[in-house]
C-alpha cells in the first residue's frame, strides 16, 4: 500500500528542523558573543533560537512548495533562495550584459516586519494624510500630480483642484474588511487551469490594468470584479474595459494626470490614488502593488496568474501576445518567500495538487513569535526602545475630528452620470456594516489609521488618530 505524501514528509520535516536548529545553536554562541560586545545590539540565545527555528520552517516550506527552489540559511535573519541547476535563465540585463542569477538574498526579519505593517495600514492617498504629513501639501502632493508642472505645491488651492476628484477625507477601506481575497495577475498560465469559479468565490477580487473580464475568459479568470489597479498607459482604454461595471473600484498606481481626470469625470466608478509606496524588492510592478493593496484589506490573499514556479520560459498574458516584462526568476523567488512567510497563497497550474492544505507554512503563532523577536532586534540595532504593537513605528502623529477633514472626493465639473452615482459609497460606508473582525481591529487600534511615509523604512509611519464614539462612528 502506498504511503500518503504527508506521512513521508513528516520524518523529513523533523530531521531538517533538528538539523537547522542544531546549526543555529552552534552559531548562537558565536553571534551572542559578538553581540555582547556591542552597546546597541543585545539579543538573547533564546531569541536567536526562535529566529533559527523560524528560518528552518521557512526553509522546509520552500523545499516542499517551491518546485525545486531551496533556501539556504545564512544567519538568524538572512537566507538565500536558489533555483535548481539547469533552470532556464532567460532574462538578459542589457545594462550589465549578464543573464539573471539563479539565487537571491533576503532578510527574513525585515520581511516579516514589513508585511505585518501592511495588515494594519491603508494604502490609499487621503486628505488627512496630506494634512498631517509635514509639508504634505507642499512637497508630497506635487509628486502625485503629473500635470502640475512643478515640484512643489506653492498654491495649495490649485493642487487641491487637481486632487479633489480622487481624494477622500479619510481612508475609505479598513484592515480586515474582507476575509478571503483573490489577486489575479495577467499571466498566460491562467489559460492552463480553469480557476474562474474558484476566483469568483472570494469576498473581493483584485485585477490589473487592461485585463478583460468577460465570458470568453470567464472559466479561466472569473467574472467577479471589485478592485482594479491601473497605470497611466491603461487610462485611455479603461472605459471599454470596465464595460458598464459601475461598482468596480479603480486605484491609480502612480500619479493623476489629464488622461485619468478626463476619464474619471465621465464614469460612475469609485476612483482613488494608490499612496505610492516605493519598496526596493525583487518583485516589482502592478502585481506587487495589487498584493500590497489587498493585504491592507484582507485576512487571506490568494494570488493567481503570477507564473511563480520554476520552469517558466517566456512572458505571456492570457489576453494578448507574449511581451517582455519584469524579471521572472527574481519575482518568482520573492513570491515564494512571501508564501512561506504566511503573507500570500500561490495558485499555479504547475502545482499538481490543487487542494493544498498549507500545512507547510509556519503557523500564525510561530510567525507572531518570530515577528516579536525580529522587532525587538531591529529596535535594539537602531538604539531605540522596544515598543510592542503597531504604533512603535509611528514617526508622525496627527489628530482629526469625527468627520475627517474636507469634503468627499469629487469636483464641480463632474458629469451628471458620475454626480448622481454611488461612486463615493466607500467614503460614507456605515461602520456597523463592516465585518466583525474589521470593527474589532479598528477598536483595538484606538481609531488610528497608519500610512507609510516614504521608501521601505520600517520606522516611518504617519499615524492619524480619529475621534471615535462608543458606536464606532468617526
Amino acid at each position: 500500500m502506498k504511503t500518503p505524501k504527508s506521512s513521508n514528509r513528516r520524518p523529513t520535516v523533523l530531521i531538517l528542523l533538528f538539523a537547522a536548529v542544531s546549526f543555529g545553536v552552534i552559531l548562537i554562541s558565536i553571534q551572542s558573543s559578538l553581540f555582547s560586545g556591542s552597546s546597541t545590539v543585545r539579543i538573547s540565545k533564546e531569541d536567536l533560537l526562535v529566529l533559527y527555528d523560524f528560518q528552518s520552517r521557512v526553509q522546509q516550506c520552500v523545499a516542499n512548495k517551491g518546485l525545486g527552489l531551496t533556501a539556504e540559511i545564512i544567519d538568524h535573519c538572512k537566507l538565500v533562495l536558489k533555483f535548481p541547476e539547469g533552470t532556464n535563465s532567460t532574462w538578459y540585463n542589457a545594462q550589465f550584459k549578464v543573464f539573471e542569477p539563479l539565487e537571491y538574498h533576503y532578510d527574513v526579519c525585515d520581511a516579516i516586519l514589513l508585511w505585518e505593517q501592511y495588515r494594519n495600514m491603508t494604502t490609499i492617498l487621503t486628505r488627512e494624510y496630506l494634512d498631517v504629513r509635514p509639508d504634505g501639501w507642499l512637497d508630497y502632493a506635487a509628486k502625485r500630480i503629473a500635470q502640475l508642472g512643478a515640484d512643489k505645491c506653492y498654491n495649495q488651492t490649485l493642487c487641491e483642484e487637481h486632487l479633489n476628484l480622487i481624494l477622500p477625507p479619510k481612508a475609505p477601506f479598513y484592515p480586515h474588511q474582507f476575509q478571503r481575497c483573490a489577486v489575479v495577475g495577467n499571466s498566460g498560465d491562467l489559460l492552463k487551469t480553469e480557476f474562474g469559479p474558484e476566483i469568483d468565490g472570494h469576498d473581493a477580487v483584485f485585477r490589473e490594468n487592461e485585463a478583460p473580464v468577460n465570458e470568453k475568459y470567464a472559466k479561466y479568470v472569473g467574472l467577479k470584479r471589485d478592485f482594479r489597479l491601473v497605470v497611466r498607459g491603461a487610462a485611455r482604454n479603461m472605459i471599454p474595459i470596465l464595460d458598464g461595471s459601475d461598482d468596480e473600484v479603480l486605484i491609480i498606481k502612480s500619479v493623476t494626470h489629464r488622461d485619468f481626470n478626463a476619464m474619471i469625470k465621465e464614469i460612475p466608478n469609485p476612483v482613488y490614488l494608490f499612496q505610492g509606496i516605493v519598496l526596493r524588492r525583487g518583485a516589482k510592478g502592478t502585481g506587487m502593488k495589487s498584493i500590497e493593496l489587498a493585504l491592507s484589506m484582507c485576512d487571506i490573499v490568494n494570488i493567481y496568474g503570477f507564473t511563480v514556479d520554476p520552469g517558466y520560459t517566456e512572458w505571456t498574458r492570457y489576453f494578448s501576445t507574449p511581451r517582455k516584462g519584469h524579471n521572472p526568476l527574481q519575482g518568482r523567488a520573492y513570491y515564494q518567500l512571501l508564501e512561506c512567510l504566511g503573507v500570500i497563497r500561490i495558485h499555479s497550474p504547475m502545482r499538481a495538487e490543487r487542494k493544498q492544505d498549507w500545512s507547510d507554512v509556519p503557523s500564525k503563532e510561530v510567525i507572531h513569535h518570530a515577528h516579536s523577536v525580529a522587532l525587538r532586534l531591529k529596535r535594539d540595532q537602531a538604539g531605540q526602545p522596544y515598543e510592542p504593537g503597531p504604533f512603535g513605528s509611528c514617526k508622525v502623529w496627527g489628530t482629526v475630528g469625527p468627520k475627517g477633514s474636507g469634503p468627499i472626493s469629487g469636483s464641480p465639473d463632474m458629469s451628471e452620470k458620475r454626480r448622481n452615482s454611488n461612486y463615493n459609497k466607500w467614503e460614507i460606508l456605515p461602520f456597523e456594516s463592516l465585518r466583525k473582525e474589521a470593527q474589532e481591529h479598528y477598536f483595538q487600534m484606538g481609531g488610528v489609521s497608519l500610512y507609510k511615509m516614504d521608501g521601505n523604512k520600517l520606522d516611518d509611519l504617519v499615524c492619524v488618530k480619529h475621534s471615535v464614539d462608543k458606536d464606532g462612528q468617526q
